[in-house]
């Protein structure tokens, strides 16, 4: 028994390799369900296009056949007389620029350091843990434009030997004090996500709970929550026209000034256009990343 098997064996390994047919290739009925798709998504496309035309179709012939539509587009869409005051539309939005560069990097440090007093368990830091918390209840319940009214006019009325008057200070405070809640917020819930499992694992391989933080914590939770602070930026860019109501002189106050002169209104539509090519690709970069996140996150569920 043992010489046959042995002979069996021999027989078989001398025995050439199977082969599985070559490159492999989609079979009749996956080739069938391509096509299928591929119908379909031409089907959606034509669809999703000609509703698109028609509504947009619709809207444009509603409008230019309204009665007043000759007296709208000569007070709003004076195209002639906005390339005219486009520079100094141009030159108040430098304003815009250089106060969400100051207010976002400072909303950004406070931010995260009330985020972080927010959800420190440490008994000493109770009292500036209820202080946070306090905090980004009120500013974040309370309008920014009556921020920026009570910061402009009533740190002034305090006639405080050393305080400024200085309008674009003041409304550039009022933005930090009222965005630094709402980014706290963030950077909070992100902080939160992060599973208690991943503090023990890194304590457990001896880091501190600095190190913990900084090392673990911090980079999962800002990763997480990256679109919602893209889209906070977004809105602090187009809030910071709010500060004109001071006197400062950023787009939205340039506009008035031209549109004063003239009562015609297209300085405001060039200056709505300008914030447009800012927040549009930054919105759509934000979309991006929600998009991206989420694809990474279905993968790891998935593996």
């Amino acid at each position: 028994m043992i010489e046959e098997s042995r002979r069996s064996a021999g027989d078989n390994s001398g025995a050439a390799p199977y082969d599985f047919g070559g490159k492999w290739q989609p079979s009749a009925i996956e080739l069938a369900r391509r096509i299928d798709r591929s119908r379909r998504n031409r089907r959606n496309i034509a669809i999703a296009a000609i509703s698109s035309i028609i509504v947009l179709g619709a809207l444009i012939v509603l409008v230019v056949t309204s009665p007043g539509w000759s007296t709208l587009r000569n007070t709003f869409f004076d195209w002639a007389y906005g390339i005219e005051i486009l520079p100094k539309i141009i030159l108040g939005f430098t304003t815009n620029l250089f106060l969400t560069l100051i207010a976002g990097t400072v909303v950004a440090i406070n931010g995260l350091i009330i985020a972080l007093l927010r959800t420190s368990r440490s008994p000493a830091l109770t009292p500036f843990r209820i202080l946070a918390t306090i905090y980004v209840d009120v500013f974040r319940g309370v309008p920014m434009l009556l921020v920026i009214l009570l910061v402009g006019f009533g740190i002034p009325a305090l006639q405080i030997k050393g305080l400024t008057n200085n309008a674009l200070i003041l409304g550039t405070t009022a933005v930090i004090i009222t965005y630094s809640a709402y980014v706290a917020e963030v950077i909070r819930s992100g902080i939160l996500t992060v599973h208690p499992s991943q503090r023990a694992a890194a304590r457990s391989l001896g880091l501190s709970h600095t190190q913990t933080l900084r090392h673990v914590v911090l980079p999962q939770a800002l990763k997480r929550v990256t679109p919602p602070l893209l889209n906070d930026l977004v809105a602090l860019i187009k809030d910071t026209g709010l500060v004109s109501i001071l006197g400062v002189t950023d787009a939205i106050r340039a506009a008035q000034i031209q549109t004063a002169k003239t009562f015609n209104y297209t300085p405001y539509v060039i200056a709505a256009i300008i914030f447009l090519a800012i927040t549009i690709p930054l919105t759509r970069l934000t979309d991006r990343s929600l998009r991206r996140s989420l694809e990474r996150e279905n993968a790891q569920g998935q593996a």
